[in-house]
């Protein structure tokens, strides 16, 4: 019976996955970089359909992951240039049975070394998903198949992606599993190293309808700068989001190094959403910004959020404010926030031509929209974007949709907002006498490399990296860049 509740939940988030005061500006130039199904040899060996958005590596290009498609149909992993040229770095269901993993959900995430680790939502050799580690040129090492341990007290299906920690460990969720008081409850947040050692941090609720604490994760967490970990529930909560009884509608929540949660917030589908399946993002101001699938005070289209670390909610932006949906509904992804400190998303539905949206929020609530999909005939621009978006550092937004495209099986888009490039620190923070990465783009030619105003010894590796010591006396540095062509400031 435990069984049957937990797949019927499964089906249910799918389907919700599934559904899905604006200014509109005249429209904006976005340049779709890839169709998928396109290549030759057989059904979509290049992939499709991307819930999943993209990250940049060591060497500038962008990888991703789509959840179907390749030589095996179980998705790929693949990189793309800033030019539109893709390469398939690897074919999940390689392996027997799957054994390798199965449809990866989520992006992945760049470790300091240069790899990347992602997660599968089904597949390994129990079937529940697995985390993989892969080298930017595909290979890649199997580190842990969830379901390991009786009653999968390990948890089961990460559809969230991983986050690394500053201690290096690498933070994730899974939507079931867990083992309390010999019931299964529903999900848990993990931690696992780069060599693949798991250990559950927290174990969410077993009990349907009295999950206070929250239940059934589908995004990851984040490591604010306090040093505690924030992510949101799918379901659960200490309130009732619906009249009709279906139960609770997800919760914010706060969780120590050691495992101790506290449930910051609970959502109550009016007005201030329900269903959030994204993970967060904290802003330049502190606060953690998010978004929820459905609902708020304008109907059953979601919201924009921001939270306090101690709890405090203020509902954003609720969509569908304008007539007809024109400024987009039912986000399914995660905020970033670009160099100019305001904050960018998507969402899966609405827009002019009811096929989703770009758009830009203030930190205060102002929406502008600034791109609708479908706009071009056949929807050849990309349709129903499911992923967040991220900001490379050429300035530009890059992002993912589901379906669309020259084939209708999902695209990669980038979207010009008129921002400057820049450069990031890897890892993010650093002490003094810590060898770090600074990423970048047209770095050849660099002639200095400041942290707070005090040089430092470099070496451009490529045009896309340089290799650097955070000098003495510097702490939480901002990093300057001189090249040839302009000076580079970090961003975090």
């Amino acid at each position: 019976m435990q069984e049957n509740r937990l797949r019927g939940r499964m089906v249910y988030a799918l389907f919700v996955l599934g559904l899905a005061t604006a200014n509109a500006l005249p429209a904006q130039v976005l340049t779709t970089l890839y169709s998928f199904c396109t290549a030759s040899g057989g059904n979509c060996p290049d992939g499709e359909n991307l819930y999943a958005g993209l990250v940049q590596g060591l060497d500038g290009s962008l990888y991703g992951t789509t959840y179907q498609g390749g030589t095996y149909g179980g998705g790929t992993v693949f990189k793309i240039g800033a030019s539109g040229s893709l390469t398939t770095l690897y074919n999940f269901c390689a392996a027997s049975g799957c054994a390798d993993g199965q449809s990866p959900f989520a992006g992945l995430t760049l470790a300091t070394g240069g790899n990347f680790l992602g997660t599968t939502q089904g597949g390994g050799t129990n079937s529940y998903g697995t985390v993989f580690s892969i080298t930017p040129a595909g290979v890649l090492t199997t580190l842990y198949n969830f379901c390991s341990q009786t009653r999968c007290a390990d948890g089961g299906y990460p559809y969230g992606g991983l986050f690394q920690a500053a201690n290096g460990v690498f933070y994730g969720t899974t939507f079931i599993g867990g083992h309390i008081n010999g019931q299964s409850p529903e999900g848990t947040v993990f931690k696992i190293t780069s060599s693949g050692t798991l250990a559950t941090v927290y174990q969410f609720c077993h009990g349907f309808g009295t999950c206070t604490d929250g239940s059934a994760p589908l995004g990851g967490v984040i490591q604010a700068t306090d040093g505690n970990f924030y992510g949101t529930t799918f379901t659960g909560g200490a309130k009732e989001g619906w009249p009709q009884g279906l139960g609770d509608v997800g919760t914010v929540f706060k969780l120590t190094p050691g495992g101790a949660l506290t449930t910051l917030f609970s959502f109550d589908a009016f007005p201030s959403g329900c269903w959030p399946r994204a993970g967060l993002l904290q802003g330049s101001d502190g606060n953690l910004y998010g978004t929820t699938n459905q609902r708020g005070s304008t109907g059953n289209y979601g919201t924009i959020y921001k939270i306090s670390t101690s709890g405090s909610l203020t509902t954003l932006y609720s969509f569908c404010a304008v007539s007809g949906c024109a400024d987009g509904s039912t986000p399914e992804g995660p905020l970033i926030q670009a160099t100019d400190g305001n904050y960018y998303g998507t969402t899966h539905y609405g827009g002019a031509n009811n096929g989703g949206t770009v758009y830009r929020i203030t930190p205060w609530g102002t929406l502008t929209t600034l791109y609708s999909f479908c706009a071009q005939a056949g929807c050849a621009d990309g349709q129903y974007p499911y992923a967040g978006l991220f900001q490379a550092t050429d300035g530009n937004l890059y992002g993912t949709t589901y379906q669309g495209g020259a084939a209708g099986k999902g695209t990669v888009f980038s979207l010009s907002v008129g921002r400057a490039p820049f450069v990031k620190m890897l890892p993010a923070s650093a002490a003094a006498g810590t060898a770090v990465k600074i990423l970048g783009t047209n770095l050849t030619g660099a002639t200095r490399v400041s942290f707070n105003g005090t040089p430092a010894v470099f070496k451009v590796v490529s045009d896309s990296l340089i290799a650097t010591t955070v000098p003495k006396g510097t702490a939480s540095p901002t990093v300057h860049v001189v090249t040839p062509g302009r000076t580079l400031v970090s961003v975090r």
